[in-house]
């Protein structure tokens, strides 16, 4: 990962981000419900480092991804990238300043149009971004990124169908360096490989990192993988982020519940150690009807009658260890584990 961060503030500032979708409760009936995908998110992103947004499947992960970019539109919030407002540009403005935010697709076989080339697939965001004056110059700027991601300059020629999975995703993070962006949104990019093929790209993304002074925003449901590639990990419970830290805090030491759950699930690679497990019991409530107060706490241990009323808020805990939990962070007494 790369150390080029600067010390004049955050690449991409969130705060408040909300997107919440109109659902019908049944398909007999007119009445429609809210689904709190993203509720009241915050984050920092400095220059030069990998965020990691962690959590179950569901939690608002992927959502809180395309709403930064404005692939869906935030019901309410504020996200500033180089301290503009990116929810107040038109659509020219935030054209332009989309070569400098892509996004890595989590799919590498739905994200690439089958009747296109490769060629073609990266050449058209040179197109719609005005890079490279002549056919032949955008030719040449395609070929080099192929190189770039390890594949051949020969390759532009091809179909996706002739690619397997792991190539198929290098094309498409090609595609995202084609405009020299500042962030990535990297949205589960290699939780649709195979194990071997998920260490390849994680280590591509690394050395384009460093090469090309990257920042990313890492959506992953694989903790080993974020540790890896992390230099901060946030962790995200049912809409809401409960815990922020240093990946190495975090992983040594997690202090909300739901992130000490997550963290015990991880397997150990040597098969003569054991993990003690901590199992989260119930389900996940459904982000239509999400819990009062701190929302974790319908499946907590270490839950308290205040849990279920008080909105939980990040709390410093140690320098750069945001936790949201009263119990954690000595705001409550006694915890009621009846």
């Amino acid at each position: 990962m790369s150390d080029a961060a600067v010390s004049t503030g955050p690449l991409l500032r969130v705060r408040n981000l909300k997107k919440h979708f109109s659902a019908k409760l049944s398909m007999f009936s007119r009445e429609k419900a809210k689904v709190r995908a993203v509720d009241d998110v915050s984050f920092e992103i400095q220059p030069g480092e990998t965020l990691g947004l962690v959590g179950e499947s569901g939690c608002g992960k992927s959502t809180t991804g395309r709403a930064v970019l404005r692939l869906i539109e935030p019901s309410s919030g504020e996200v500033q990238f180089q301290g503009r407002d990116i929810l107040a540009l038109d659509k020219t403005s935030l054209r332009n300043i989309r070569k400098e935010m892509q996004i890595i697709f989590q799919d590498p076989y739905s994200s690439l149009d089958p009747r296109m080339t490769v060629g073609a697939t990266i050449r058209e965001v040179l197109t719609v971004h005005n890079v490279g004056r002549t056919r032949k110059e955008r030719d040449e700027r395609v070929a080099d990124l192929l190189h770039t991601v390890g594949l051949s300059g020969d390759h532009l020629r091809r179909f996706p169908h002739e690619f397997s999975g792991g190539q198929r995703q290098r094309i498409g993070i090609a595609r995202a360096l084609a405009v020299n962006p500042k962030l990535i949104i990297c949205d589960e990019p290699v939780s649709a490989l195979d194990v071997s093929v998920q260490a390849q790209v994680v280590n591509l993304l690394q050395d384009l990192q460093a090469q090309y002074g990257l920042t990313y925003l890492f959506i992953a449901h694989d903790l080993s993988v974020v540790e890896h590639i992390s230099t901060r990990v946030a962790v995200m419970y049912l809409g809401k982020i409960v815990e922020v830290a240093t990946a190495k805090d975090l992983y040594t030491n997690p202090r909300h519940p739901y992130s000490e759950a997550l963290l015990s699930a991880v397997p150990i690679a040597d098969p003569t150690k054991k993990r003690d497990r901590s199992v989260i019991q119930g389900d996940v409530p459904s982000p239509i009807n999400p819990p009062s107060g701190c929302r974790f706490h319908t499946r907590c241990p270490l839950r308290m009658p205040s849990c279920a009323v008080n909105h939980q808020v990040l709390t410093e805990v140690a320098p750069g260890h945001l936790v949201a939990c009263q119990v954690r962070t000595g705001l409550a007494g006694e915890p009621d584990i009846g």
